[in-house]
């Protein structure tokens, strides 16, 4: 009886026990509200936009003129500052030219012996000629005074061209500059033995405004823009090196990757492309009037193909590739995200042309993509699509007067 009695009170108890388990497990289990993911959207912005391309190019001078010995003999002086620009007609180097002065007076020696046999010869015909005619000597005698005389002749040429060869080789003991330019360093030293067998080296000039600017083109791009060539070289033509290049002419980026602020023109596309590389060559010529261009510098060219109107840009680092598909996010007018793949375009910059895929005005997403799917709201914050100009600097103070430029002392304390 008593034990009935227990079981029968402890029933009602029983559905308020189960009630309190439920609610303390649903309470647990219960999911907490998902943060909103937060991203990075960029505008796709449209506007008329440059295309163009890039080529590596190689300065050289616009002349290159190395100099060389052209007689044997020791080097006397170096009349020039090596590294230096000099005028056309100044004297770079001196050969010791005692040998060739000495050759000079014995040509012009010999050549007055010559003058001296001739001048015989000439007196002999004239007196032969009425004795030969009245048959006082033989027609013999005079056939071989104007045979005598033809030699004589003809040996006083024979010295003159000494003598003149003489004085073109004394003339070479002096090296004078051919062109105005940049002298570079002497090969030789002061008491070299030169030209003795060949043609030494002793210097190079270089005329460097303009300065020449070398590029190849790849077979592919010279073939898609042959005519614009063939029309920028013949209207280069009869231009002077010193004309001023156009306002569209093609840009010099300088490896520090600054722009060079001149801009340059074609002076050359060569007759034919290289078989090995399958490029061609073409020279430019940029002006180059504070000298900083160097032959041998290394550089891009950057050049202008096209304008491409009403072109639909993003940032690169918005464009997703994978496994040659592009896509990028786009999260709509509800905050919602949507992956669209698109069609890519040359690249400008730091932007990317998109030919399909987006439209002027709409989000893409450019930071925190790899976070959200297809469908998820999203809390988006904009950014511009183009990093901001750079601050130029501040113009420089004006110096202080003498007296104000004085850093003061300390006070005493």
């Amino acid at each position: 009886m008593t034990s009935n009695r227990r079981c029968v009170l402890a029933a009602p108890a029983l559905p308020l026990l189960a009630a309190a388990l439920v609610a303390a497990c649903s309470s647990k289990v219960a999911p907490q509200a998902a943060a909103v993911p937060e991203v990075s959207v960029s505008e796709v912005i449209q506007r008329d936009v440059p295309i163009g391309g890039e080529l590596t190019a190689t300065m050289l001078g616009f002349e290159d003129i190395e100099l060389r010995a052209r007689v044997e003999g020791y080097l006397k002086s170096i009349d020039y500052r090596e590294g230096t620009e000099v005028k056309k007609g100044q004297l770079l180097f001196t050969i010791d030219d005692q040998p060739y002065r000495a050759k000079i007076a014995e040509a012009k020696g010999a050549l007055g012996r010559a003058q001296a046999t001739l001048s015989k010869a000439d007196m002999d015909v004239s007196r032969f000629r009425p004795l030969a005619a009245e048959r006082a000597i033989s027609q013999a005698e005079l056939d071989n005074a104007i045979a005598a005389q033809q030699a004589g002749r003809a040996q006083v040429e024979a010295e003159k061209a000494n003598v003149e060869s003489a004085t073109l080789n004394l003339g070479y003991t002096r090296i004078i500059a051919p062109v105005t330019g940049l002298a570079g360093s002497a090969q030789r030293k002061v008491g070299d033995l030169v030209g003795k067998g060949e043609p030494t080296l002793l210097a190079t000039v270089s005329s460097i405004d303009p300065i020449r600017v070398r590029v190849n083109i790849p077979e592919a791009l010279y073939l898609r823009y042959a005519d614009r060539l063939q029309t920028a070289t013949a209207a280069t033509a009869d231009a002077k090196p010193s004309d001023t290049p156009s306002a569209d002419g093609p840009q010099l980026l300088l490896s520090d990757g600054n722009t060079y602020a001149l801009r340059g023109r074609l002076i050359l596309v060569d007759r034919s492309v290289d078989p090995q590389t399958g490029t061609l060559r073409a020279d430019l010529a940029f002006p180059n009037p504070s000298r900083v261009l160097r032959p041998g510098l290394y550089a891009k060219v950057r050049y202008k193909e096209e304008v491409r109107p009403g072109a639909l840009l993003v940032p690169q680092r918005a464009v997703q590739e994978l496994q040659g598909q592009f896509s990028v996010v786009v999260v709509n007018a509800e905050n919602k995200v949507e992956s669209r793949k698109v069609k890519t375009g040359p690249r400008v910059a730091s932007l990317w042309i998109l030919e399909e895929g987006v439209k002027p005005g709409e989000k893409v997403i450019v930071e925190g993509g790899q976070k959200v799917r297809d469908g998820i709201a999203v809390k988006a914050t904009v950014v511009p699509a183009e990093p901001p100009a750079p601050a130029q600097p501040a113009p420089p103070a004006a110096p202080l007067p003498a007296a104000a430029s004085t850093v003061p002392s300390p006070a005493p304390r």
